[in-house]
């Protein structure tokens, strides 16, 4: 048995991973690079492995950062299955049409710049109608039924507590009469996320490639992050201002839904607590994002796939994803009526990194009024804006405006889906019969490194951390057979260069503030006017240079 990978390789996005084994080759999950431009770029960029030697393809789960990139992959010639639980089938049916029309979105704003500038249009990564096609490959599967691939693969979905439908996946391979095991978690659940059972806990396993978002943070437990959620709801609501929760459309809206059902439903023999929950009962709560909606009705869809506290509050009839105040804007035009009152309200919103969608807009509202609260409860990954909001920018650039950070920003790390270290940890201690190696994926490096330090010190395990297009034989004493060519090399050329030009337009735009107030003052004398122009100058013939 082989692994390549090809994604999730000291990032959080792009989880990609190609299998070898029983004479086979098959991917697990096929997800888009998401975040700064340089990653991006890794769409645009052929697969590296021919698209119709893949037998067959298992997705972990319906994430946009595992499963983006299945349209690309059928736009190329890919017809064989690709294997997801029924959940994660229901919910790619929006989520990748979703994508597919942001992609179109996107290269339409690309092309009208390169029109202008006289170049060749270029095509988007897919369309949503190459979206909607490659749902005809989707087969769907229940949690826990082993399925047989071929004599010698078999699978088997279990729940990974991370998002409705998403999966641990188990795959056995025998190859000469020996049968060897591979887990991939996908993305593994905070262990007391709402709404969804706790992860499954695997018995065995010889390879575990194992997420490690969270690998050296841990959570806030849940009672602490629902009180924290109601102070800072309540405080900003007294104020006249606006909370504003950029959410994943799927799996944290919902999850946030019930938590705010839950705090209308438990009101306590307490005066301040009593005076919160006043508040937040008159609060209108506005879920505007069309998907965030269909993928609502998809979770009322697949209620038996809920924890049992939730499915018992079902059976006696309270929804906790429909309560008095919850109000969803569908159109965009009800999307712009938000910002045209100052009603004070709760405005759940995507994408929950802030990069596209309906949330810049409110962003745009909202982050400069000071009695407003932007709060974050989910991962930020390097390079969005979300990310930077969080790290404390005091302005930041959206639709090409200038806007300056004056509302209160929050960070409920507790709502994220990821499991932390804790948890990852408890995940390998669960197993009876334990990993012989561990491979840590989709997490920064920083967070890999002290995983990595806390598995081999308290358990013992070997942990190996891939880099981009390693090769790695799982037979014996398991170490790195290979490198795809040239892959490893022209990645990060390609990215050493984005780099250097975000790097350059960044000290641009910070020379161009500088400039407008101290040296173009009245004060300025005509001599320090011409110096300069002329250093101007050569920096503009440094530019023209690299570009020719």
């Amino acid at each position: 048995m082989k692994i390549t990978f090809l994604g999730a390789t000291k990032t959080v996005t792009g989880s990609n991973f190609l299998v070898e084994g029983a004479g086979k080759k098959f991917l697990v999950d096929c997800g888009l690079f998401q975040g700064q431009a340089r990653e991006e770029l890794e769409n645009e960029a052929p697969f590296l492995f021919n698209v119709h030697d893949i037998d067959f393809m298992l997705l972990t789960h319906a994430h946009i950062d595992h499963s983006g990139r299945i349209p690309k992959l059928y736009k190329e010639g890919y017809r064989n299955p690709v294997i997801a639980t029924k959940a994660t089938c229901d919910l790619c049916r929006i989520m990748l049409p979703d994508s597919g029309h942001i992609q179109e979105v996107e290269i339409e704003w690309k092309n009208r710049k390169r029109k202008r500038e006289a170049k060749p249009e270029l095509p988007p990564l897919y369309t949503a109608q190459d979206a909607i096609d490659c749902l005809e490959i989707f087969k769907p599967i229940h949690y826990d039924e082993i399925i047989e691939i071929d004599p010698n693969i078999q699978v088997r979905f279990n729940d990974a507590g991370h998002m409705l439908g998403s999966a641990v996946i188990e795959v056995w391979i025998t190859e000469s009469g020996e049968t060897k095991k591979a887990v991939f978690t996908g993305d593994l659940g905070n262990n007391d996320i709402p709404l969804l059972d706790a992860p499954t806990m695997i018995e065995s396993a010889d390879y575990l490639v194992m997420e490690s978002t969270y690998g050296n943070r841990l959570h806030m437990r849940n009672d602490e992050k629902a009180s924290l959620f109601l102070n800072i709801v309540s405080e900003t609501l007294e104020k006249g201002g606006r909370v504003v929760i950029p959410s994943f459309a799927v799996g944290r809206t919902q999850e946030i839904l019930y938590e705010l059902d839950c705090i209308k439903q438990n009101s306590e023999e307490d005066e301040e607590f009593a005076k919160k929950y006043e508040e937040l009962m008159h609060a209108s709560v506005y879920v505007d994002s069309p998907l965030a909606i269909s993928a609502t009705e998809i979770f009322k869809e697949n209620e038996d796939l809920f924890d049992e506290e939730v499915r018992e509050k079902i059976e006696s009839g309270a929804n906790p994803l429909d309560f008095p105040g919850l109000k969803f804007t569908r159109t965009s035009d009800e999307s712009k009526a938000l910002n045209e009152t100052d009603e004070p309200c709760i405005i759940i919103s995507a994408s929950g990194m802030c990069e596209v969608g309906r949330i810049k807009h409110h962003l745009k509202h909202n982050l400069w009024n000071p009695n407003s609260t932007i709060l974050f409860v989910g991962y930020q990954a390097p390079g969005t804006l979300g990310r930077s909001i969080v790290e404390g920018a005091e302005k930041v650039k959206i639709f090409g405006e200038e806007i300056a950070v004056n509302a209160r920003i929050e960070y409920i790390e507790g709502y994220s889906g990821h499991a932390d270290q804790e948890w990852l940890m408890n995940f390998i201690y669960s197993f009876i019969n334990k990993p012989k190696h561990i491979f840590l994926v989709h997490g920064e490096p920083e967070g890999q490194i002290v995983l990595k330090q806390k598995i081999t010190e308290e358990i013992g395990i070997p942990v190996t951390i891939p880099e981009f297009g390693e090769v790695y034989e799982l037979n014996g004493e398991i170490k790195m057979t290979d490198k795809i060519d040239g892959a490893e090399a022209n990645r990060f050329i390609r990215l050493e260069i984005l780099q250097k030009l975000d790097n350059i337009e960044a000290e641009i735009d910070e020379m161009k503030a500088i400039v407008k107030a101290e040296k173009l003052t009245e004060n300025t004398s005509d001599e320090d006017v011409l110096a300069l122009k002329e250093k101007i100058r050569e920096l503009e013939n440094q530019i023209v240079k690299i570009i020719e």
